[in-house]
């Protein structure tokens, strides 16, 4: 009995970890597959498969047909959008919009947990910083936005949008990036 109490301690106490790794790791895939959308369009010009190999998120992400107002990107970049949804538990995800017509990508995330240190954690690993250079910060009524310039391709840029402080945003969309390719003239 004394072992069978140790191990479900065991299984609660490992849970909050687990789920944290799991939303560090479907906000990186969400990175990787914004990225991967606008930087190398070979990887879903014949389909989704290879697109959806190079994220490496298997069947945590997937193609789908409609999703909520909040997670849609601005009105300008609302042409020929694909859907992926990406469920890091099954309280929290993410959304990755990508558009076949604008090279653009559009990530939300939100859920019951609060994703402002996953956020944080992930823009802070070497990884991030070995493909993004931070050009500028502003912070607004409880909001950081962090602006990203691509080290692959500096016309590619991107605006991350999360709280400014932990536990803040937990009642609605928490985690914000709109990265667009400006295209020369």
């Amino acid at each position: 009995m004394r072992n069978l109490f140790l191990l479900g301690l065991a299984i609660v106490t490992a849970s909050p970890a687990q789920a944290q790794e799991a939303e560090l790791a479907g906000f990186s895939g969400a990175l990787r597959g914004c990225e991967e959308w606008v930087l190398n369009p070979a990887s879903w010009i014949d389909g989704p498969a290879p697109f959806e190999s190079a994220v490496g998120l298997g069947d945590k992400m997937g193609l789908v047909a409609e999703i909520d107002q909040a997670s849609l990107p601005p009105p300008a970049l609302r042409q020929a959008n694909h859907y992926w949804r990406i469920n890091s538990t099954a309280t929290t995800g993410y959304v990755l919009v990508v558009s076949d017509q604008l090279p653009m990508c559009h990530i939300s995330g939100g859920g019951d947990a609060d994703l402002q240190p996953v956020v944080e954690t992930v823009l802070a690993t070497s990884d991030f910083s070995s493909r993004w250079e931070q050009t500028s910060v502003e912070e607004h009524q409880g909001l950081r936005s962090t602006m990203f310039r691509s080290r692959v391709d500096p016309l590619f840029s991107a605006t991350v949008t999360r709280a400014k402080n932990p536990g803040a945003r937990k009642d609605r969309v928490q985690v914000l990036v709109t990265a667009t390719y400006e295209l020369e003239n």
